[in-house]
C-alpha cells in the first residue's frame, strides 16, 4: 500500500515534495483494437523524485517515446497506475490532462519552433499559456530566458537565421520559461553535432538544477549519459534500471 503523507501532520512541509513527482505502477499500453491490438508496454514500474535527471535508452521501437508521451499527458493511460505530480492520469479528464501539461516542458528532436515567430516570440508564446505570467512583462521574461541559454544577441532572429544548436537552445528556453516541474526531452541531441549536443544537455542540466525541476531524457546518444543521476533501459516494452551506472544524487 502506498502511503501519502499528510502535510497537516508535518507543519511546514509540502507533501508534494515528499512524494515522487512521477510514480508508475504495473503500467501496460496497447495500440490498435480487436485482432490488430498489440501490447507495446508491459508492467512498467518507475519512481522519479523531484530534481532527478533520468536518461532512458534502448533500441528504436522499444516503447521509449510511447512511455514519454504517456508521462506528458499526450496519450491516455489504459491499464495500471500513472501518477504525475500526485495526480492519477489513468482515467483523467481532458481538462485534468490540460492542467497537467501546464506543469510540463517538452523538448523534441525537431525543435518545433514557429517559423514565422522570432526567438523571443517563440519563448513568449509559452508564457502566454499561463495566466499567472500575464501580469508581468512577457518580452523581458522571454529575453531573460534566452540570455540564460546564451542567445541574448539572437532574440529577434527568426528560426531560419539560427543554427541547429541555436534552434534547440530556443526550444530549451521555451520549455523552461514557465518553470515547469517536469521536463520531458525526446532525442534532444539527435540533429546536433558533438559539441552542440553536449552544450545543449549541459545547459538543460544547469537550468533544471537551478529551477529544481525533474528531467527525463530519451536518447541514443552515449556521449551524454554521464549527466544522468540514473540510467534506465527500455527493450521490447519492458523497463529495467542499470544499477551499475546509477550515480549518487548530490
Amino acid at each position: 500500500m502506498t502511503t501519502t503523507l499528510d502535510s497537516k501532520a508535518w507543519p511546514g512541509v509540502d507533501s508534494n515534495l515528499l512524494n515522487p513527482v512521477i510514480k508508475i505502477s504495473n503500467l501496460d499500453h496497447f495500440f490498435g483494437t480487436g485482432n490488430t491490438r498489440k501490447q507495446v508496454l508491459f508492467e512498467i514500474n518507475l519512481e522519479i523524485q523531484a530534481g532527478e535527471i533520468i536518461i532512458m535508452t534502448g533500441p528504436s521501437g522499444s516503447g521509449k517515446t510511447t512511455l514519454l508521451t504517456l508521462m506528458g499527458g499526450l496519450r491516455s493511460a489504459q491499464a495500471g497506475s500513472l501518477q504525475i505530480l500526485n495526480q492519477e492520469i489513468n482515467g483523467a479528464s481532458k481538462q485534468q490532462l490540460t492542467q497537467l501539461r501546464n506543469n510540463i516542458g517538452y523538448i523534441f528532436q525537431a525543435h518545433n519552433l514557429m517559423s514565422f515567430l522570432t526567438a523571443k516570440q517563440n519563448v513568449r508564446m509559452s508564457l502566454e499559456l499561463h495566466d499567472h505570467y500575464l501580469d508581468g512583462d512577457l518580452d523581458q521574461q522571454a529575453i531573460a530566458m534566452l540570455e540564460a541559454v546564451g542567445l541574448g544577441h539572437r532574440v529577434d532572429y527568426f528560426p531560419h537565421d539560427l543554427s541547429g544548436g541555436q534552434k534547440q537552445r530556443v526550444a530549451i528556453a521555451r520549455a523552461l520559461a514557465s518553470r515547469p516541474k517536469i521536463v520531458l526531452a525526446d532525442e534532444p541531441t539527435a540533429a546536433l553535432d558533438k559539441k552542440s549536443g553536449r552544450d545543449v544537455v549541459e545547459l538543460m542540466q544547469t537550468l533544471a538544477k537551478e529551477q529544481g525541476c525533474t528531467i527525463l531524457i530519451v536518447t541514443h546518444d552515449n556521449r551524454i549519459l554521464d549527466i544522468a543521476d540514473r540510467l534506465i533501459y527500455m527493450e521490447d516494452g519492458r523497463l529495467s534500471e542499470n544499477t551499475a551506472t546509477t550515480k549518487s544524487i548530490s
